[in-house]
């Protein structure tokens, strides 16, 4: 028997890692050394609303798709998840979940709803002046 890092008894064949050594494959080979997604230019926010295209082929058809598009296809069927959400829930880098979700979208398996942008809400101080408006009758 040989010992672990810690100094323990381990049995041959047994993992020759721990939980410290990190994931075992890295970033930068899930994604292809890509670190924007897609050809297409697509930023994805952190906020940014990602859903399963219901029109989407089955994922079992498409042997192109690894398995960290898998887990981001399995975490979108359950419900509508932000890129935040995402990455926590895939245990990614958000960097590593913006390519992937870049190659999911091109390949139309997931739409991409972005927040609105804060020039196209309405003035804080309009709101204000129809509230008071509001009290007053």
């Amino acid at each position: 028997m040989t010992e672990d890092t810690t100094g323990a008894p381990r049995e041959p064949g047994s993992q020759w890692y721990d939980n410290e050594a990190g994931p075992l494959v890295r970033p930068y080979a899930m994604t292809g050394g890509r670190t924007k997604p897609g050809p297409t230019g697509v930023r994805f926010d952190l906020i940014a609303l990602v859903t399963l295209d219901p029109a989407a082929p089955d994922v079992a058809d498409d042997l192109a798709l690894g398995p960290e598009h898998r887990t981001l296809i399995a975490l979108c069927r359950a419900e509508t998840q932000s890129v935040a959400e995402l990455a926590a829930g895939a245990d990614l880098p958000v960097g590593v979940v913006r390519v992937l979700l870049g190659d999911l979208l091109e390949l139309g398996r997931v739409t991409v709803s972005r927040p609105v942008p804060p020039a196209q809400l309405p003035d804080e101080r309009i709101l204000r002046e129809v509230i008071e408006g509001l009290r007053a009758l």
